[in-house]
């Protein structure tokens, strides 16, 4: 099964960390010779690890192409607000592995998973197994022994045969917008990949759906009628309505709550704010109040995700009055939502803006430059230090130049930074293209790692 981001620490040192990186190499060997399309190893894992997945708090399943981790964060962010205690699985992280694993209100630190992967590992007895479904199973174990009022699980890839598809009956399940994406494992087509997405739609359970591609939205329909989930869906169950300053409206029947602009930047957040906003509403959990989920809204941070960097050893790089951002796009779905977002920013004071950018082999390439062109001043490629997926560079530049870009290469991102410094300014840089990139550039920034990487997988907000 691919992912986006690698089974290992980026800069793993001593210590747990290395061991961490160890022990995800030796999971490799357990990796069945066939991948079939079932739930078969998970469940017998499960099954011998007593069902953690049984004793799990009340589960928010979310699905989608696009706009997942940013919705996990928003349902996070508002349930702290409300005092919950929650957990939380996503995937993939950008520089530390326990970034996947936020366990009744902490990330878990590399030793607890260390342990937790080795119990796993025992367990397994040396059955065939993916390591995505040992380290899916570690999550469930660490959210069962942990008290939570909810935890929220972001599926890996797909959703029907994914292996956080286990729950019988969660208290809810989401899915964000739908596009194209691993298109080897889900299907060539919209309608295929909604198909593949809505798996996880359970009887008598409610589904809340994003905006969705008329295509996308039929097919979750046709599936949530044949296993029998209610359906609340984005302009017939519940209506969001943009407004004027980045905020909106979210009506739901007589439920009408203003939405404040989310604190992820870019239009197509406020999509996934709304979503968010009515999975809470759906759920209707105690205490949960909509104060408490606009201020959510409002204060949600997500590490990668439209992040302007101010400070850090790269941010020092660019010359005075030149910004940084990142942004961990990489399939053409998500590069229109980011290209609008810059077009709009361009407009407000004319600065030009400057992509270093780099993609995985799986990726299309050619549908994540496409938003950029007539956008972007200048496409530095950049490889993505030990990764056998990334593409050459040269072949990332002869694609952008093809494409109508103005491209070069750059044997790391300080040396892209400091080609793109030369070029007139101010100016915005936009690094995107893979979380392994936005994961490497963060490594690069920091000034003081211990600090930093404290923070990252921490809470969702600011309280």
């Amino acid at each position: 099964m691919a992912h986006d981001a690698p089974l290992t620490q980026q800069g793993a040192g001593d210590g747990a960390a290395a061991e961490l990186d160890r022990l995800l190499a030796r999971f490799l060997k357990y990796h069945p010779d066939r991948i079939d399309l079932s739930l078969d190893r998970m469940y017998r894992l499960l099954d011998d690890l007593g069902d953690p997945q049984r004793a799990m708090p009340p589960v928010i399943h979310v699905a989608g192409t696009n706009g997942k981790g940013s919705t996990v964060a928003m349902i996070a962010a508002a349930l702290e607000i409300a005092g919950k205690t929650v957990s939380v699985y996503t995937s993939p992280h950008l520089v530390r592995f326990a970034e996947r694993y936020h366990v009744a209100g902490e990330t878990l630190s590399d030793e607890a998973l260390l342990a937790l992967f080795e119990e796993v590992e025992r367990t397994n007895a040396g059955k065939p197994v993916t390591e995505f479904e040992i380290t899916t199973a570690a999550a469930f174990l660490a959210m069962a022994r942990a008290p939570a009022d909810i935890a929220i699980v972001e599926v890996g890839l797909g959703g029907r045969y994914d292996a956080t598809n286990v729950f019988d009956r969660p208290a809810a399940s989401v899915i964000t917008p739908v596009g194209l994406d691993h298109q080897e494992f889900l299907g060539n087509t919209i309608t295929a990949i909604a198909h593949e997405k809505a798996g996880i739609l359970k009887a008598d359970t409610p589904a809340i759906v994003a905006p969705q591609d008329p295509d996308a939205a039929r097919a979750i329909a046709e599936t949530a009628e044949v296993v029998g989930a209610h359906l609340w869906r984005a302009g017939t169950e519940w209506t969001l309505e943009p407004g004027r300053d980045g905020g909106g409206t979210y009506r739901r029947g007589d439920t009408v709550w203003p939405l404040p602009p989310p604190g992820l930047l870019g239009r197509h957040q406020l999509a996934n704010a709304a979503t968010a906003a009515a999975c809470l509403d759906v759920c209707d959990l105690p205490g949960v109040t909509r104060d408490a989920i606009v201020q959510g809204l409002r204060n949600v941070t997500w590490p990668g995700r439209t992040e302007w960097i101010q400070r850090g050893d790269l941010a020092e790089r660019l010359p005075q009055g030149w910004e940084l951002w990142l942004d961990a796009a990489h399939n053409p779905h998500a590069a229109r939502a980011l290209a609008e977002t810059f077009r709009e920013l361009s407009a407000r004071d004319g600065r030009p803006l400057h992509l270093i950018f780099s993609v995985l082999a799986d990726k299309d390439l050619d549908g994540f430059l496409a938003p950029f062109v007539g956008l972007v001043a200048s496409a530095t490629a950049v490889p993505i230090s030990g990764e056998a997926r990334a593409r050459e560079t040269e072949a990332l530049a002869t694609a952008a130049r093809q494409a109508g870009l103005d491209a070069h290469t750059a044997a790391t991102i300080p040396a892209a930074l400091d080609l793109t410094a030369q070029r007139d300014g101010p100016a915005r840089v936009l690094i995107a293209g893979s979380h392994l990139l936005v994961g490497a550039a963060l490594q690069e920034n920091r000034t003081s790692a211990p600090r930093w990487l404290d923070q990252v997988g921490g809470h969702f907000c600011a309280h």
